[in-house]
């Protein structure tokens, strides 16, 4: 088996090494076929390893593609390159605008040029125009990360600063759509998807290719990548799990499968496929590499915490404003959610896989009740339902709310009761449901043990009696009635962040 690239985004590093590479070349041969493309992806899919393939192959370094699929299928030339990343955050210190000129003047010294220019822009037209007159030959302008210098800058408070950097990044682009017969190829990549308008506004002729069918594969890896590459090792982790390689399967499409930009493919999100394949157990590898604070503060704080299935436009998806963040498309680009399926324009969106719809629920969950990781919690609640041990099941239901400070708990009561307690069920697991719809309305939750069905109806400031009457009026339990399962009825009272009562009652069929 070879080794596996964790971490390494420099395609000649991986194949002078002899690390593994899952073969993407069939797909990049097709970007050759045109100019300019914009690509938006989540973080630690790949993006980086790409823009290093596409330098290679236009740098004419056929020799580090011996055995790969576009070997041989291409005329090898090379090109002047210039290769822009944004991943650090230097600009920070210095301010984007003097970012950008360092910048430029490196990639000059770099290829022999002195550049007099004083300005972006300037600076930006002078080195594109003299590499092309220098080499006879078109510049190839990769860009990694474009939309760091703003997404560094999202909360209220910094918007002045994204504002300020979005003019100067225009700067930046703007004098690439009159350079067009000095360019051969321009390939620009980030996390978000800006308008066209706000940052590449003389450059209208950029190919968006991120919903795009043809490349919907480019980054992560298929189902048949992971059997090509992968089944090795997968089978060795089922023996040493004492599974199946089916089961095993099984398990690894379930925690990590998933991921689809446009409804029909979907793909393996590589950073967790080569973390489970190095340690062979089963972690939130992805999300653990990130997930930002700003990002669960926001979702909190708007109350949004149901993400299970979400109708939305190609528009939304496609423009992201930070002046006015719509949470739909920033969970979408950023790879919270994913494409379940698409028809006529109109996108439904999910969690892509148990990985992602776990950790976020578990993020979510702590950062409404103001505490640390609640899993051994949610699983202490679990085991109370298989014991039937509700008084200690209520006791973990009370702690819930212990933590959290009371001016801001009276201030969302109801709200408060509700993403808790959605939260809480949805990390009991599979077999767990929150307010599932039922002919007359919806139950609060439904939780399903090896040997129970659990229905839970919560009141806020009402009764116990209140929420047994609301079960039986709408009878909740009888979807579940052909069950060999016992059915056990939970009706519990909230006052105050505590549970004020509870009354349990056997289905009798």
């Amino acid at each position: 088996m070879q080794k596996y690239a964790l971490g390494i985004q420099n395609f000649r590093e991986l194949r002078k090494a002899d690390y593994l590479y899952v073969d993407k070349t069939k797909l990049i041969k097709q970007l050759l076929d045109n100019k300019y493309y914009f690509y938006s992806h989540p973080r630690r899919f790949g993006k980086s390893l790409l823009i290093s393939t596409l330098e290679e192959v236009f740098l004419g370094s056929q020799a580090l593609f011996e055995g790969l699929w576009i070997h041989d299928k291409i005329t090898w030339e090379q090109h002047p390159v210039l290769k822009f990343s944004f991943a650090k955050s230097d600009f920070k210190e210095l301010g984007l605008n003097q970012y950008f000129l360092n910048l430029l003047d490196e990639h000059a010294k770099i290829h022999n040029i002195e550049l007099a220019q004083t300005t972006v822009g300037g600076k930006m037209q002078a080195l594109i125009q003299t590499l092309h007159d220098k080499h006879q030959k078109g510049v190839v302008l990769l860009i990694d990360e474009y939309d760091k210098p703003i997404v560094e800058y999202l909360r209220k408070d910094q918007i002045p600063q994204a504002e300020e950097n979005r003019e100067i990044m225009r700067q930046f682009y703007s004098p690439l759509k009159d350079l067009d017969a000095c360019l051969r190829f321009v390939f620009i990549t980030g996390v978000s998807k800006f308008s066209k308008v706000s940052i590449f506004s003389d450059l209208n002729n950029l190919k968006d290719i991120t919903l795009s069918p043809p490349f919907a594969t480019l980054l992560g890896y298929t189902e048949e990548e992971m059997e090509h590459y992968f089944h090795e090792r997968i089978a060795q982790i089922a023996q040493e799990n004492n599974q199946t390689y089916e089961q095993c399967f099984d398990k690894v499409r379930l925690w990590y499968n998933g991921y689809s930009w446009d409804g029909k493919h979907k793909v393996y999100n590589p950073t967790s496929i080569l973390n489970f394949l190095y340690d062979g157990s089963f972690q939130n590898y992805w999300f653990e590499t990130g997930t930002p604070t700003f990002l669960i503060e926001m979702l909190s704080q708007k109350f949004v915490y149901n993400m299970e299935t979400i109708e939305t436009s190609s528009k939304r998806l496609n423009e992201f404003r930070f002046e006015a963040i719509d949470d739909v498309t920033l969970l979408f680009q950023t790879g919270y959610l994913t494409i379940k399926e698409q028809e006529d324009g109109i996108y439904t969106l999910a969690y892509p896989n148990q990985e992602v719809r776990d950790s976020m629920t578990n993020y979510l969950l702590s950062e409404y009740t103001r505490q640390e990781d609640l899993k051994p919690l949610v699983r202490n609640i679990y085991r109370a339902l298989q014991k039937r041990d509700f008084e200690k099941l209520m006791a973990c239901l009370n702690s819930l709310f212990g933590e959290i400070p009371y001016q801001i708990f009276d201030a969302k009561q109801e709200k408060y009761y509700h993403a808790v307690i959605f939260l809480t069920f949805r990390l009991l697991g599979y077999y767990a449901q929150a307010e599932p719809s039922v002919g007359k309305g919806r139950i609060d939750a439904v939780v399903e043990t090896a040997d129970g069905i659990f229905i839970f109806e919560f009141k806020v400031n009402g009764t116990v009696q209140e929420a047994m009457a609301q079960i039986h009026k709408n009878k909740y339990y009888q979807r579940y009635t052909n069950s060999n399962k016992e059915i056990c009825l939970l009706a519990v009272a909230f006052q105050n962040k505590e549970i004020a009562g509870y009354e349990i009652e056997k289905f009798e069929k």
